[in-house]
Protein backbone atom coordinates (compact mmCIF):
# COMPACT_ATOMS: atom_id res chain seq x y z
CA UNK A 1 0.00 0.00 0.00
CA UNK A 2 1.30 3.43 -0.51
CA UNK A 3 -0.40 6.47 0.98
CA UNK A 4 -0.54 9.60 -0.20
CA UNK A 5 -1.59 13.07 1.81
CA UNK A 6 -4.08 12.08 4.80
CA UNK A 7 -7.71 11.54 3.84
CA UNK A 8 -10.59 12.34 6.13
CA UNK A 9 -9.92 9.27 8.70
CA UNK A 10 -6.52 7.38 9.17
CA UNK A 11 -5.89 4.05 7.48
CA UNK A 12 -5.68 2.44 11.23
CA UNK A 13 -3.00 -0.57 9.89
CA UNK A 14 0.28 -0.09 8.82
CA UNK A 15 0.51 -0.61 5.21
CA UNK A 16 3.28 -3.50 5.03
CA UNK A 17 0.88 -5.54 7.55
CA UNK A 18 -1.37 -5.79 4.18
CA UNK A 19 1.49 -7.38 2.39
CA UNK A 20 0.77 -10.90 1.18
CA UNK A 21 -3.12 -10.56 1.75
CA UNK A 22 -5.50 -11.82 -0.62
CA UNK A 23 -8.28 -9.25 -1.79
CA UNK A 24 -11.50 -10.95 -2.58
CA UNK A 25 -15.08 -9.46 -4.35
CA UNK A 26 -16.00 -5.99 -3.85
CA UNK A 27 -19.37 -4.92 -2.41
CA UNK A 28 -21.37 -2.06 -1.64
CA UNK A 29 -23.28 -0.38 1.17
CA UNK A 30 -25.20 2.67 0.45
CA UNK A 31 -21.96 5.31 -0.50
CA UNK A 32 -19.78 2.81 0.97
CA UNK A 33 -17.78 0.05 -0.88
CA UNK A 34 -16.21 -2.99 1.11
CA UNK A 35 -13.35 -4.85 -0.14
CA UNK A 36 -12.50 -7.97 1.96
CA UNK A 37 -8.57 -8.82 2.23
CA UNK A 38 -7.96 -12.30 3.81
CA UNK A 39 -7.29 -13.18 6.43
CA UNK A 40 -8.22 -10.68 8.70
CA UNK A 41 -10.31 -8.39 7.93
CA UNK A 42 -11.08 -5.62 4.59
CA UNK A 43 -11.12 -1.78 3.48
CA UNK A 44 -14.21 0.52 3.64
CA UNK A 45 -13.39 2.79 1.10
CA UNK A 46 -15.81 6.43 0.66
CA UNK A 47 -15.08 8.44 -2.15
CA UNK A 48 -16.33 11.48 -0.71
CA UNK A 49 -17.87 14.39 -2.91
CA UNK A 50 -14.86 14.45 -5.50
CA UNK A 51 -13.06 11.02 -5.49
CA UNK A 52 -12.65 8.26 -8.42
CA UNK A 53 -11.02 4.81 -8.36
CA UNK A 54 -9.47 3.43 -11.26
CA UNK A 55 -8.15 -0.57 -11.47
CA UNK A 56 -5.48 -0.73 -13.98
CA UNK A 57 -2.44 -3.21 -14.88
CA UNK A 58 -0.41 -0.18 -15.54
CA UNK A 59 -0.79 3.31 -13.95
CA UNK A 60 0.78 6.31 -14.60
CA UNK A 61 2.90 7.53 -12.09
CA UNK A 62 1.10 9.03 -9.24
CA UNK A 63 -0.23 12.48 -9.62
CA UNK A 64 -0.84 15.08 -6.28
CA UNK A 65 -4.19 14.48 -5.82
CA UNK A 66 -3.23 10.47 -5.63
CA UNK A 67 -3.62 9.26 -1.92
CA UNK A 68 -3.89 5.83 -1.98
CA UNK A 69 -2.94 2.58 -4.03
CA UNK A 70 -3.31 -0.82 -3.05
CA UNK A 71 -1.05 -2.99 -5.38
CA UNK A 72 -1.44 -5.99 -6.21
CA UNK A 73 -0.19 -9.28 -8.44
CA UNK A 74 -3.77 -8.14 -11.13
CA UNK A 75 -3.12 -4.45 -10.96
CA UNK A 76 -3.25 -1.27 -9.03
CA UNK A 77 -6.51 0.07 -7.21
CA UNK A 78 -5.30 4.28 -7.38
CA UNK A 79 -7.89 6.55 -5.24
CA UNK A 80 -7.98 9.81 -6.85
CA UNK A 81 -9.71 12.68 -4.74
CA UNK A 82 -8.37 16.28 -5.26
CA UNK A 83 -10.52 17.45 -2.03
CA UNK A 84 -9.42 14.73 0.22
CA UNK A 85 -12.99 14.11 1.88
CA UNK A 86 -12.98 10.64 0.95
CA UNK A 87 -11.39 7.75 3.37
CA UNK A 88 -10.16 4.21 3.32
CA UNK A 89 -10.31 2.79 6.88
CA UNK A 90 -9.17 -1.20 7.58
CA UNK A 91 -11.61 -3.11 9.73
CA UNK A 92 -11.50 -6.22 11.11
CA UNK A 93 -15.22 -7.09 9.72
CA UNK A 94 -18.34 -5.38 8.50
CA UNK A 95 -19.84 -6.32 11.97
CA UNK A 96 -16.56 -4.87 14.07
CA UNK A 97 -16.24 -1.06 14.53
CA UNK A 98 -15.09 0.80 12.52
CA UNK A 99 -17.15 -0.29 9.82
CA UNK A 100 -20.33 -1.31 11.70
CA UNK A 101 -20.47 2.02 13.66
CA UNK A 102 -19.47 3.91 10.32
CA UNK A 103 -22.50 1.66 8.40
CA UNK A 104 -24.80 1.93 11.18
CA UNK A 105 -26.79 4.44 10.37
CA UNK A 106 -27.78 3.58 6.69
CA UNK A 107 -31.29 3.30 5.56
CA UNK A 108 -32.12 0.62 3.15
CA UNK A 109 -31.15 0.22 -0.38
CA UNK A 110 -33.83 1.87 -2.49
CA UNK A 111 -33.60 -0.81 -5.03
CA UNK A 112 -33.76 -3.83 -3.09
CA UNK A 113 -37.01 -5.78 -2.37
CA UNK A 114 -36.84 -4.27 1.60
CA UNK A 115 -37.14 -0.67 0.41
CA UNK A 116 -41.62 -0.32 0.09
CA UNK A 117 -44.21 2.37 0.73
CA UNK A 118 -44.75 0.55 3.95
CA UNK A 119 -41.34 1.21 5.18
CA UNK A 120 -40.28 4.71 3.64
CA UNK A 121 -44.34 5.74 5.19
CA UNK A 122 -43.05 4.22 8.77
CA UNK A 123 -39.41 6.19 8.53
CA UNK A 124 -41.06 9.71 7.59
CA UNK A 125 -44.01 9.49 10.19
CA UNK A 126 -43.27 12.48 12.33
CA UNK A 127 -40.94 14.43 10.58
CA UNK A 128 -41.14 17.87 10.33
CA UNK A 129 -38.10 18.12 7.65
CA UNK A 130 -38.90 18.91 4.06
CA UNK A 131 -39.31 15.39 2.25
CA UNK A 132 -36.34 16.23 0.38
CA UNK A 133 -34.45 16.93 3.51
CA UNK A 134 -35.24 13.63 4.75
CA UNK A 135 -34.78 11.62 1.55
CA UNK A 136 -30.68 12.93 1.85
CA UNK A 137 -30.64 12.39 5.15
CA UNK A 138 -29.97 8.35 4.36
CA UNK A 139 -31.15 6.93 7.14
CA UNK A 140 -34.20 5.84 5.61
CA UNK A 141 -33.49 5.21 2.33
CA UNK A 142 -29.93 5.58 0.92
CA UNK A 143 -27.88 6.38 -1.84
CA UNK A 144 -31.01 8.69 -3.68
CA UNK A 145 -28.77 11.75 -4.04
CA UNK A 146 -29.65 15.54 -4.58
CA UNK A 147 -30.21 15.27 -8.10
CA UNK A 148 -32.30 12.14 -8.50
CA UNK A 149 -34.01 13.90 -5.32
CA UNK A 150 -35.76 16.53 -7.71
CA UNK A 151 -36.52 14.03 -10.15
CA UNK A 152 -38.21 11.54 -8.20
CA UNK A 153 -40.18 13.99 -6.59
CA UNK A 154 -41.34 15.67 -9.81
CA UNK A 155 -42.20 12.10 -11.46
CA UNK A 156 -44.25 11.55 -7.90
CA UNK A 157 -45.93 14.86 -8.03
CA UNK A 158 -44.81 15.90 -5.02
CA UNK A 159 -43.60 19.29 -3.62
CA UNK A 160 -40.23 19.19 -2.23
CA UNK A 161 -41.16 21.15 0.37
CA UNK A 162 -43.94 19.11 1.76
CA UNK A 163 -43.47 18.12 5.48
CA UNK A 164 -42.01 14.40 5.13
CA UNK A 165 -44.67 13.39 8.00
CA UNK A 166 -47.52 14.45 5.92
CA UNK A 167 -46.75 12.42 2.75
CA UNK A 168 -49.19 9.78 3.57
CA UNK A 169 -49.33 5.78 1.95
CA UNK A 170 -50.52 6.14 -1.40
CA UNK A 171 -48.32 9.10 -1.96
CA UNK A 172 -44.74 7.51 -0.68
CA UNK A 173 -46.11 4.36 -2.90
CA UNK A 174 -45.88 6.81 -6.06
CA UNK A 175 -42.19 7.82 -4.68
CA UNK A 176 -40.72 4.39 -3.90
CA UNK A 177 -41.86 4.01 -7.30
CA UNK A 178 -40.18 7.40 -8.53
CA UNK A 179 -37.16 6.63 -7.08
CA UNK A 180 -36.77 3.07 -8.32
CA UNK A 181 -37.41 4.54 -12.21
CA UNK A 182 -35.38 7.36 -11.59
CA UNK A 183 -32.19 5.57 -10.22
CA UNK A 184 -32.54 2.92 -12.80
CA UNK A 185 -32.21 5.43 -15.38
CA UNK A 186 -29.92 7.05 -14.45
CA UNK A 187 -27.78 3.93 -14.47
CA UNK A 188 -28.83 2.93 -17.68
CA UNK A 189 -27.24 6.94 -18.28
CA UNK A 190 -23.84 5.91 -16.65
CA UNK A 191 -24.72 8.21 -13.72
CA UNK A 192 -24.83 12.64 -14.17
CA UNK A 193 -21.63 14.11 -15.13
CA UNK A 194 -21.99 18.12 -14.16
CA UNK A 195 -18.23 18.61 -13.33
CA UNK A 196 -15.75 16.26 -13.10
CA UNK A 197 -17.51 12.92 -12.25
CA UNK A 198 -16.10 9.94 -14.34
CA UNK A 199 -16.67 6.18 -14.03
CA UNK A 200 -14.20 3.17 -13.42
CA UNK A 201 -13.35 3.16 -17.39
CA UNK A 202 -13.08 6.81 -17.67
CA UNK A 203 -16.83 8.48 -19.03
CA UNK A 204 -18.53 10.74 -18.15
CA UNK A 205 -22.41 9.92 -17.03
CA UNK A 206 -25.53 11.43 -19.62
CA UNK A 207 -28.42 11.77 -17.10
CA UNK A 208 -28.21 15.62 -17.10
CA UNK A 209 -29.43 15.06 -20.52
CA UNK A 210 -32.58 13.41 -19.69
CA UNK A 211 -33.47 15.67 -16.28
CA UNK A 212 -37.08 16.79 -15.99
CA UNK A 213 -36.47 19.41 -13.75
CA UNK A 214 -32.95 19.30 -12.02
CA UNK A 215 -30.44 22.64 -12.97
CA UNK A 216 -33.66 23.91 -15.72
CA UNK A 217 -34.71 26.80 -13.43
CA UNK A 218 -36.70 29.49 -15.41
CA UNK A 219 -37.14 26.44 -18.29
CA UNK A 220 -40.81 25.64 -19.25
CA UNK A 221 -41.49 22.29 -17.34
CA UNK A 222 -41.67 19.51 -20.10
CA UNK A 223 -45.67 18.29 -18.67
CA UNK A 224 -47.02 21.63 -18.45
CA UNK A 225 -44.70 24.72 -19.60
CA UNK A 226 -45.10 25.93 -16.39
CA UNK A 227 -40.95 27.72 -15.69
CA UNK A 228 -39.35 25.32 -13.01
CA UNK A 229 -38.24 26.92 -9.75
CA UNK A 230 -35.36 27.00 -7.80
CA UNK A 231 -34.60 27.12 -3.79
CA UNK A 232 -31.63 26.08 -1.56
CA UNK A 233 -32.48 23.28 1.28
CA UNK A 234 -30.16 22.05 3.68
CA UNK A 235 -27.26 24.22 1.40
CA UNK A 236 -28.34 21.64 -1.77
CA UNK A 237 -30.35 23.64 -4.69
CA UNK A 238 -33.66 21.91 -5.39
CA UNK A 239 -35.77 22.58 -8.96
CA UNK A 240 -39.57 22.01 -9.06
CA UNK A 241 -42.56 22.33 -10.69
CA UNK A 242 -44.96 24.75 -9.39
CA UNK A 243 -48.17 23.18 -10.76
CA UNK A 244 -47.03 19.62 -11.22
CA UNK A 245 -45.99 19.13 -7.71
CA UNK A 246 -48.54 19.61 -5.19
CA UNK A 247 -47.96 19.73 -1.37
Amino acid sequence: VRLGKPLRWPLGIAPDALVGGEAGAMSRRGKYLWLPIRPGGGLLLHLGMSGSLRFDAALPPPGPHDHFELTTDRGVLRLTDPRRFGAVVWSAGLTEAPAATLLAGLGVEPLEPGFTAAVLHAGLRGRRVAIKQALLAGDVVVGVGNIYCSEALFLAGIDPRTPAGQVGPVRCARLVEAIRTVLLRALAAGGSTLRDYRDAHGQGGAFQTLARVYDRAGAPCLQCGTPIRRLVQGQRATYWCPRCQRA
